[in-house]
């Protein structure tokens, strides 16, 4: 593993991190803030998965997490979206290929040789933050924003007891009927027959979450009709789920929105980390 680059931030670490990923086959880069508790000893885990066209490093120098990570003394991972490189298959649109990858396993060509998110995400990261730094990964919480609000739900549901506590901003809740989703699905999957349970709305529907959940959307958010809030809101009553959804009036999809909230949603977790 290769360091990029290390700087003292909040009296903890920021570093970004790059090696060679078996799942992708490709270089994958990351960022990891390390709080100073860190230094004496393994620490809590929150993973933040960002959305469309973002990077490890848009959300590492956006959202404000930082700060309020130190203040509960909890670690932060930003991984990368997607694969990346000159050999790896890419779309004109921003919402397909490099930067795009949905946090699924493609099976269908030409995106199948590296667009492994699913397994990158919840198999080979976390092994290596495990045996590499200072993280107590039996105390993990994840959050996301927009297409990486659809990942850090499905993970939470797909993986019961991974995860102590799951938000999202603006969140896409239900892929399945979401021009978010759809399109991707069909290239990465092909026929919708082949989908696999990547929905967090039909996940709700199944066996939910054995935890508490926090979600915030702006009203003004330009993309609502892309997201299914409503949907995932009927499958969280129904099953009677723990949890909120939050509607933050004037708030759009922008990073402004998510550093306005993000005290909250790191306090969210903190609670659920240190129960």
């Amino acid at each position: 593993m290769e360091t990029v680059s290390e700087n003292r931030c909040f009296g903890g670490v920021q570093g970004v991190y790059k090696h060679r990923s078996t799942a992708t086959g490709t270089d994958m880069t990351f960022a990891l803030f390390l709080p100073a508790e860190a230094q004496d000893g393994p620490v809590p885990l929150l993973w933040f998965l960002s959305g469309l066209t973002c990077t490890h490093e848009n959300a590492m120098v956006k959202a404000g997490a930082q700060a309020w990570a130190a203040e509960q003394g909890i670690a932060i991972v930003f991984p990368d979206t997607s694969p990346r490189g000159d050999d790896v298959p890419n779309d004109e649109a921003y919402d397909l290929g490099q930067g795009a990858g949905f946090y699924i396993d493609a099976t269908q060509e030409p995106w199948s040789q590296h667009f492994k998110m699913w397994t990158y995400t919840a198999e080979e990261l976390p092994a290596l933050l495990g045996e590499t730094f200072a993280l107590d990964m039996t105390r993990q919480s994840i959050t996301g924003h927009s297409m990486g609000g659809h990942g850090a739900l499905t993970l939470a549901m797909a993986l019961p007891g991974r995860f102590k506590s799951v938000s999202a901003f603006a969140p896409i809740c239900n892929p399945t009927n979401s021009e978010w989703g759809r399109k991707q699905f069909t290239a990465y999957w092909g026929d919708e027959a082949s989908w696999g349970p990547h929905d967090a709305t039909l996940l709700m529907q199944g066996d939910g979450f054995d935890g508490p959940i926090l979600i915030d959307t702006g009203t003004d958010d330009q993309f609502s009709d892309k997201l299914g809030t409503d949907a995932f809101a009927h499958a969280m009553a129904a099953k009677r789920q723990e949890g909120q959804i939050r509607l933050q009036k004037g708030y759009d999809h922008s990073y402004f929105f998510i550093s306005t909230f993000m005290e909250d949603h790191v306090a969210f977790h903190a609670e659920a980390l240190y129960a």
